[in-house]
């Protein structure tokens, strides 16, 4: 049997859309990751950026397990002194739900060039109202 690596050219992409209302925003990003990256494609090759167009809708419903909606920071640092800069999560999520969503999911994928490109195909709304591509898929987990 032979490997399939695959070429720049070959690549087919696809459209998920994913419903985060309820659920909790380190699991959505975990099949967020697997779907941008394209591990669940038979033809699956690590230096092809050959992932699927990633549609996160409710992004603002999705929640944290315990105490962690209360207690959870997002910190950043200006580069320059006393720049030390903070968020909660709780604002966060309400306020901006791609950072929120960008943040997770960037630390989920491969530390490398393919990553910002990854990025990009992600796409975050804060509620319901969902323009999605014809034959755009449910992804149920």
């Amino acid at each position: 049997m032979k490997t399939i690596m695959l070429k720049g050219s070959q690549v087919s992409r696809k459209y998920y859309i994913i419903d985060a209302a309820g659920k909790p925003a380190g699991r959505v990003a975990v099949v967020v990751a697997k779907l941008l990256m394209g591990k669940h494609k038979v033809d699956y090759t690590p230096h092809i950026d050959n992932g699927d167009y990633v549609i996160i809708k409710n992004a603002s419903k999705a929640i944290l397990t315990g105490k962690k909606m209360d207690y959870k920071v997002f910190f950043w640092h200006s580069g320059y002194p006393g720049g030390l800069k903070h968020v909660y999560f709780k604002d966060a999520i309400v306020k901006n739900p791609r950072f929120v969503f960008e943040r997770l999911v960037r630390g989920m994928l491969p530390k490398n060039r393919l990553r910002k490109h990854r990025l990009r195909r992600m796409i975050v709304v804060k509620d319901d109202n969902v323009k999605a591509p014809e034959g755009a898929i449910e992804y149920k987990f």
